[in-house]
């Protein structure tokens, strides 16, 4: 399923978006995919900061007519999730978190769930990190090497990603 995902992150490369790609599976089956959108251009200032992978996935996710029980399923993703991302992965109940390259600048996976609110603390979840670490990384520093890539340039995740 990691393997899929880094498909879907090669594919936002190929359109000049920060290469995340997410893919939710249910017994080994992918059932959404989807990538980062959103970075490829700056709009009025600002880049898109809600079409993340995981959030453009759990979209295609939710319009499927027939969805197997959240906790069954299983969330891949090329990058360690934002707090955004995170909290809505949280909410929809997903029982297992897989993610390859960590964000040293916005990654939320280690968050202490005990120390949030009931609606957070009492969700079950499985984190699976590094899967495929390698091939992620590699994305990430294609991306950033690229004069042409704009989005999160000499941020504190380009100096960690580039110092690899």
């Amino acid at each position: 399923m990691m393997q899929q995902a880094l498909d879907e992150a090669r594919q936002a490369l190929s359109q000049g978006e920060f290469p995340v790609g997410c893919v939710i599976a249910y017994e080994n089956r992918a059932l959404a995919a989807g990538h980062r959108q959103g970075t490829a251009q700056c709009e009025g200032g600002f880049f898109n900061e809600v079409s993340h992978a995981e959030m453009v996935t759990l979209k295609h996710y939710y319009r499927l007519p027939k969805r197997p029980e959240p906790e069954k399923l299983a969330l891949y993703c090329t990058m360690e999730p934002c707090l955004m991302c995170f909290g809505a992965i949280l909410l929809s109940g997903i029982g297992k978190l897989v993610w390859a390259y960590e964000d040293a600048m916005g990654g939320s996976t280690a968050l202490s769930l005990k120390t949030l609110a009931p609606l957070y603390r009492n969700r079950k979840i499985e984190i699976v990190p590094h899967v495929l670490r390698k091939a992620s990384l590699e994305l990430f520093q294609q991306y950033f090497i690229s004069d042409s890539n704009g989005y999160w340039k000499d941020s504190l995740l380009a100096r960690y990603t580039l110092g690899q």
